[in-house]
């Protein structure tokens, strides 16, 4: 049987543990991560009335300014 003295057990179990969960809470990190807003063209708005530039991705045709609350139209880019 291997001897080891009990506070090099507890010393190795603590480390363990605590290892364990970091490496956890990493994998769990990095999955949010991948979650992480995308930076698409199509979520940009440009307000027709003050040209404030805010981000909604709830809405695809319709959208209404934060700022002064006036509503916008996509518009479709027009090929030259």
């Amino acid at each position: 049987m291997i001897k080891i003295e009990f506070s090099l057990a507890i010393a190795l179990y603590i480390a363990l543990t605590v290892s364990l969960v970091l490496i956890f809470w990493m994998i769990l990190e990095r999955k949010k991560v991948k979650k992480f807003f995308s930076s698409e063209d199509r979520f940009f708005w440009q307000c027709n009335i003050c040209t404030y530039v805010y981000v909604d991705s709830r809405h695809s045709v319709i959208s209404q300014c934060p700022r002064c609350r006036s509503y916008n139209k996509k518009e479709e880019a027009q090929h030259a």
